[in-house]
């Protein structure tokens, strides 16, 4: 297993000075200039070779904000190159690095990551989150003036779409051009501490989306002069391995690379004390095409992802590592132990695209409810993401969910209706539910990276929102009504195809209090009486029924308070169109 305890790369602040390292193997020399001024080399630092790839030296003086860059003799020219490992630059498009010191005031920050069971996680772009207006990009501190609303609909963990600086300043963050450093325009480094600090102030976690499987970094490219057949040179494979759809891919069997990359793990978790990681596309990570067929494994990489899940649970135990994956492969959240790549959770897309299935929305790859209600990946319920919403589902030619219910106006009845029973079908299935930004509040079209969330939709669908609170409360057990929810076990207890009628019953022990029923109706068919037949005899109470008129005044309520079982455990009840109830009973 690679360490990331060995040497320190880059620059490192002392009490006197700073110390440069950098990697490049096939260097004749190597110096610092520090500061870093244009292309002047009168104030170049020559490093000593430490016989094994690496360059060091140590520059009495130099301190934080001063820039710097590496300046490397292949033999035939100079090289001027930032460090790799930069936690900052002048710009996030060919700037300078920069050196920083790592003394962010954390405060009585004593946060710890919250038990999987209990995750609600909101999908964040910084961008377009909160915008000051149209022109104008989202940053961490507009983000946290948002946070006090995320707090109060129940929220208790945000994930990040990526945040380092990338390819160009505007994106969804996945073209990633510096691994260690924070994007520019979000407000960079000390901008996303300040945003991890607020957020754990108000009892909530954040996970942060990372790219391992391609490179789309000119830092990297050829960084010491050597490459083979035109490729990316030391960080990168020099055969078709390296081809992916969106960059170079790296290359896991070096091991300066594979520390590389587990190093920038221990910076996320430590240096920003994340509560968790979401690992883009593992598939392509681990396997040439992104499929299951073995025969385009890279066997280097799965040992990688092994690396990454048991470093990621030594430095920040309880954090959530989540692998974008097939949704197919069981082997991803099996533990290391037995063959697996020890991930805790899956992020896959079949469970929304059997929402669009069923609700007759055309998704590009159809999919089964029931399966999708039942499946788990080793017997643990709480080993998958689930959503009916995320940037995937809603773009690349797509659009959100209430945009492709009512084309013509993403707000209208049945867009709120579907709305509220995706949102409801996610955070009562087993898994860990997640939410889109601005899905609680019918934020319409499809996901982009310039347009930003319309605000003030909060206050004109206030009701859909309060939908939203009330279904994070019972899936967070508020009540004490609810506890199956927070459960491992659940049970198809009725199925009607032909009517599009599903019902599953949630428990952890069982009992009053603790088993919850979920009845949805996907069509549009009202049913003025309605027969089903339960787990348990007596009386079910409603703690949340979909059609309620203060989620929105157009709707035709179905006014419902419990229901009570004869002697065969079945009962009668009405159901409105695109609606859902849940039902528990009184502990």
């Amino acid at each position: 297993m690679v360490r990331s305890t060995k040497k320190k790369l880059g620059a490192v602040v002392r009490h006197d000075g700073v110390e440069f390292r950098v990697w490049a193997p096939f260097a004749h020399s190597v110096a610092v200039t520090v500061p870093y001024i244009d292309y002047d080399t009168s104030n170049q630092i020559t490093m000593t070779s430490e016989d094994d790839g690496y360059w060091s030296v140590f520059v009495p003086g130099a301190e934080p904000g001063q820039t710097y860059k590496y300046l490397i003799d292949t033999g035939t020219t100079i090289l001027h190159r930032n460090d790799p490992r930069s936690r900052a630059f002048t710009s996030s498009e060919n700037g300078d690095s920069i050196i920083v010191a790592n003394d962010f005031d954390w405060g009585d920050d004593l946060f710890m990551p919250i038990p999987r069971e209990q995750q609600i996680i909101y999908e964040m772009h910084i961008g377009t989150f909160d915008r000051p207006d149209a022109s104008t990009q989202g940053t961490f501190d507009t983000a946290i003036e948002k946070l006090d609303y995320l707090a109060s609909l129940g929220i208790n963990m945000i994930e990040l779409m990526p945040v380092n600086n990338i390819a160009s300043s505007q994106g969804w963050g996945y073209n990633v051009r510096d691994v260690f450093s924070i994007e520019n325009s979000y407000g960079g480094r000390h901008g996303l501490m300040k945003f991890v600090r607020a957020c754990h102030e108000r009892g909530i976690g954040v996970i942060v989306d990372v790219v391992y499987n391609h490179f789309m970094s000119s830092t990297l490219w050829q960084y010491d002069g050597w490459h083979e057949h035109d490729r990316g040179g030391i960080y990168f494979y020099q055969d078709h391995r390296a081809d992916t759809p969106w960059g170079s891919r790296p290359d896991y069997g070096r091991p300066e690379v594979r520390r590389f990359i587990l190093d920038s793990i221990v910076m996320w978790l430590s240096e920003f004390r994340l509560d968790g990681l979401r690992l883009d596309s593992t598939s392509y990570f681990r396997n040439l095409t992104g499929s299951e067929n073995h025969a385009d494994d890279i066997p280097e990489a799965w040992t990688v992802l092994q690396e990454i899940t048991s470093l990621a649970h030594r430095v920040r135990p309880g954090a959530l590592i989540v692998a974008e994956d097939t949704s197919s492969n069981a082997y991803i959240t099996r533990p290391i132990g037995d063959g697996g790549a020890g991930f805790d959770a899956q992020w896959g897309l079949s469970f929304p695209n059997a929402i669009r299935d069923i609700l007759g929305l055309h998704p590009p790859y159809p999919a089964d409810m029931i399966e999708e209600i039942l499946f788990r990946y080793n017997n643990d319920a709480f080993s998958r993401v689930i959503f009916s919403d995320s940037h995937d589902t809603a773009a690349n030619g797509r659009v959100r969910l209430n945009a492709a219910a009512s084309p013509t106006d993403p707000t209208s009845v049945r867009a709120r209706q579907q709305t509220i029973l995706t949102s409801a079908l996610a955070l009562t299935s087993p898994g860990i539910p997640m939410l889109l930004q601005g899905q609680e509040f019918m934020q319409g079209g499809a996901f982009n990276d310039w347009q930003e969330l319309e605000w003030p939709k909060v206050e004109r669908f206030a009701g859909i929102v309060k939908a939203h609170h009330d279904l994070i409360a019972l899936r967070r057990n508020a009540y004490g009504t609810t506890q199956g929810l927070l459960g491992q076990s659940v049970a198809i207890f009725h199925h009607n195809p032909t009517n599009k009628v599903i019902g599953y019953h949630r428990w952890d022990q069982g009992g009053p209090g603790d088993d919850v029923l979920v009845l949805v109706n996907f069509s549009n068919q009202a049913f003025a009486s309605y027969d089903i037949t339960v787990p348990r005899s007596g009386t079910w109470n409603v703690q949340f029924n979909s059609t309620w008129r203060g989620y929105s005044e157009d709707f035709r309520e179905v006014s419902i308070g419990a229901i009570t079982t004869d002697g065969a455990n079945r009962a009668t009840l009405p159901l409105a169109p695109y609606s859902v109830l849940i039902l528990s009973q009184d502990s």
